[in-house]
């Protein structure tokens, strides 16, 4: 009972660390990616934008003033006497309110096309964070995979250096032929090729790692570790979710509402617009026959364009022709994103499968090179090809179990990024 806790409270520890390793990873993907960072930068961009369309709701204020010194010289009358010189420091103040009361409704639609531009930044970072995390995903388990065959591989070519050392005492005892011992050490060279491919393989994959995460790599990633994620139970409940939350779809059905207020602004650039200011100026030596002067004025204009050569109607043809440009985009997108899903779904499925028959294959290699070593080893009928074929079976299901494992745990964040639910906090 006692060795049964010990198993259990080590299992729950090693999950626990293999689940702060991969959060590790996605976390610093998302601190260290410049991209986020210049995306997150965007979004404030946006927000002041929303800002900038509510202030033409309001009225403007503009305060003005001006002083200057005046000296008149050479001063004569009608009558052609001299008059004596005169200086003057005239100023002006002066505050100005307008408010626009009418505008063809183009403020309010660009207010409207500013909320759904930041919408739009929104659903931009979310999906840009969700293509980090999956390409840290990849990162993370395809480096596994890179250690895992780099592991296998220089297993198997020390099997092979103990065989051929053993096979040289066997040639020389007159067990085996030549022939046998060549195929040993055939076999070796095949061997020691593979292992520099797989170890080029993985600094390749430590460098990628590197380059995606912005962290050095860990010197371990257990491969067998899948985190919980919420995996739809069905392709429909896929595809429901992929058609409420996609980013991509979301994105375009923005698009389309931006479209559609555009084509609002250029019919408004068609209507009157009304405004009405209030100004108020005071004059201090304004000239030689008045010292002061206060002057108040009201004004209301309203204005209607016209003609404008014809821009204005432009703007609109242009405008509709957009929004129908957007609607194509967003029938095609929201297509692409049902093909998507189904793609992800289908791989998802189908590599949970080939995990499950890796696995078995894997069990019956190594059960099958273990009788078939001890029978070689110990003077039995199976010969060194037997022996070498078995080793490569096997390093060919532990390379595939392993490739299974990646595949898997990828297909995983793989479906949750087609369908948009893939988040830093869906992850455990």
């Amino acid at each position: 009972m006692k060795n049964i806790f010990i198993l259990f409270v080590f299992f729950l520890f090693g999950t626990n660390l293999n689940a702060q390793d991969l959060l590790k990873t996605l976390s610093d993907a998302f601190k260290n990616n410049s991209q986020l960072n210049a995306q997150r930068a965007s979004l404030n961009a946006s927000k002041q934008d929303v800002n900038i369309s509510r202030g033409e709701f309001l009225p403007s204020v503009t305060l003005s003033g001006d002083k200057a010194t005046q000296q008149d010289t050479k001063r004569t009358n009608t009558s052609g006497v001299s008059l004596q010189d005169t200086n003057s420091t005239p100023e002006s103040r002066s505050v100005v309110v307008e408010q626009k009361i009418f505008d063809g409704f183009g403020n309010y639609n660009n207010l409207k096309k500013s909320k759904l531009k930041l919408e739009y930044a929104k659903f931009e970072l979310n999906k840009l964070e969700q293509e980090i995390l999956l390409s840290a995903a990849e990162a993370y388990y395809s480096l596994g995979y890179n250690f895992k065959n780099f592991e296998f591989n220089q297993s198997n070519v020390e099997l092979f250096e103990r065989q051929v050392e053993s096979d040289r005492f066997r040639l020389e005892r007159g067990e085996i032929s030549l022939t046998d011992f060549a195929q040993s050490e055939s076999s070796l060279a095949g061997a020691n090729a593979k292992l520099i491919t797989a170890s080029n393989e993985l600094i390749s994959g430590k460098k990628n790692f590197q380059k995606i995460i912005g962290s050095e790599s860990p010197e371990e990633i257990n491969l067998g570790f899948f985190p919980e994620l919420k995996i739809p139970t069905s392709l429909q409940t896929a595809t429901a979710i992929a058609e409420q939350i996609n980013p991509r779809l979301n994105l375009a059905k923005i698009d389309l509402e931006i479209a559609k207020k555009e084509l609002f602004v250029a019919r408004g650039d068609l209507s009157p617009s009304a405004s009405i200011s209030y100004s108020m100026k005071k004059n201090e030596e304004l000239s030689s026959s008045v010292d002061e002067r206060e002057q108040e004025e009201v004004k209301a204009t309203i204005t209607w364009p016209i003609f404008k050569g014809g821009k204005n109607l432009s703007s609109v043809k242009k405008a509709k022709f957009r929004v129908e440009e957007k609607q194509l985009i967003l029938k095609d997108i929201f297509s692409q994103v049902q093909i998507d899903t189904a793609n992800a779904w289908t791989t998802y499925n189908s590599s949970r499968g080939v995990l499950d028959a890796t696995e078995a294959q894997l069990k019956a290699a190594e059960i099958a090179n273990e009788g078939i070593t001890l029978e070689y080893e110990t003077g039995n009928k199976r010969t060194t090809l037997e022996v070498i074929q078995s080793r490569t079976l096997l390093l060919d299901a532990r390379t595939s179990y392993a490739k299974a494992q990646k595949d898997f745990a990828i297909a995983q964040f793989n479906l949750l990024a087609a369908t948009g639910d893939l988040y830093l906090d869906n992850i455990k």
